[in-house]
């Protein structure tokens, strides 16, 4: 475990991440108000993390780098740095799904934390904590101000996406993909060019891909055979590929909200050309991902640019 002066936090962010990471993560990146249990006893929280980008954590006093501990750190995160009131985490790689490190802070008045360092969240394409402010003292005036921050951030986010479904609900692409969701292709201008089945041990999955004009379509049909539980939707990214942290827009329509065991449901999503151009106007391939409710990966499908009819 390795210490350092005190330093600016903001500074030190800045030094330690690229800022073409940085711009595409800007979104993602959360500053987060921890308020630590009363009973010591109750679950370690959970500080969420991605390779190449640093997490610092905030507590109310010193912290005690000789009883700072990190488990199983080496070759998975550059070394901790632990100084002043601060703990900061650069993770070289993205962790493996399943993967928990635990983190134990001493400061230096002996009071104890214990975390469990775990890959970024599905939700909204990679929840990361980019600053975990840690209070123990729930009535204190900085973790009050703290948390008033939090609340007036999770109001503005609440606000745009209560926009951004105005929006959707409105748009032409959304009423193709009710109409898709529907089984109602007919009534939609777009063509089926491709179909695959697969099938594993809880799910059968057939998936449709659509051409059309200045837009495509996929629909993606399932039907829990197995499951041992209702399926649900944990989340649905569109980017450059596979790997890319961009997210582009594109309208979603389930016909069922949860597909119990032995029923079938029916995702439908559709493209604008807009979300293939690039910032010089070509058209640029895509990758739409489906999540279910434990996290894990359920279709992938490759949306090539030539899906696009002019």
């Amino acid at each position: 475990m390795r210490t350092f002066p005190l330093l600016r936090c903001g500074l030190l962010l800045v030094l330690m991440a690229s800022p073409a990471l940085a711009r595409d993560m800007e979104e993602k990146l959360k500053v987060r108000t921890l308020k630590v249990p009363a009973h010591p006893g109750q679950e370690a929280p959970s500080i969420y993390v991605s390779g190449q980008v640093v997490t610092a954590f905030r507590f109310e006093n010193e912290v005690n780098p000789a009883k700072t501990k990190f488990l199983a750190w080496e070759g998975r995160f550059e070394p901790p740095l632990v100084g002043g009131k601060k703990v900061v985490l650069e993770p070289l790689r993205d962790l493996d799904d399943g993967e928990a490190l635990p983190l134990l802070v001493t400061l230096v008045d002996g009071t104890e934390f214990t975390f469990l360092v775990k890959p970024k969240r599905r939700e909204d394409w990679g929840w990361i904590d980019y600053q975990v402010n840690v209070f123990k003292d729930h009535d204190s005036y900085n973790a009050v101000l703290s948390s008033l921050y939090d609340s007036l951030n999770r109001e503005r986010v609440l606000r745009e996406e209560n926009e951004r479904f105005k929006k959707e609900e409105n748009s032409v692409d959304h009423a193709y993909a009710i109409l898709l969701a529907n089984g109602q292709v007919k009534k939609t201008p777009f063509r089926r060019v491709r179909f695959w089945r697969s099938k594993n041990e809880d799910m059968d999955t057939r998936v449709e891909v659509f051409e059309g004009p200045g837009k495509a379509a996929v629909v993606i049909h399932l039907k829990n055979t197995d499951y041992g539980e209702p399926w649900r939707l944990d989340g649905a990214y569109l980017t450059r590929d596979f790997t890319s942290y961009t997210a582009r827009p594109f309208a979603l329509r389930m016909d069922r909200n949860e597909i119990v065991p032995g029923q079938s449901g029916k995702i439908a999503v559709v493209v604008d050309k807009s979300s293939f151009q690039t910032d010089q106007g070509h058209l640029a391939d895509l990758a739409l991902q489906i999540f279910r409710g434990d996290g894990l990966l359920q279709v992938a499908v490759a949306m090539d640019h030539t899906l696009i009819r002019q």
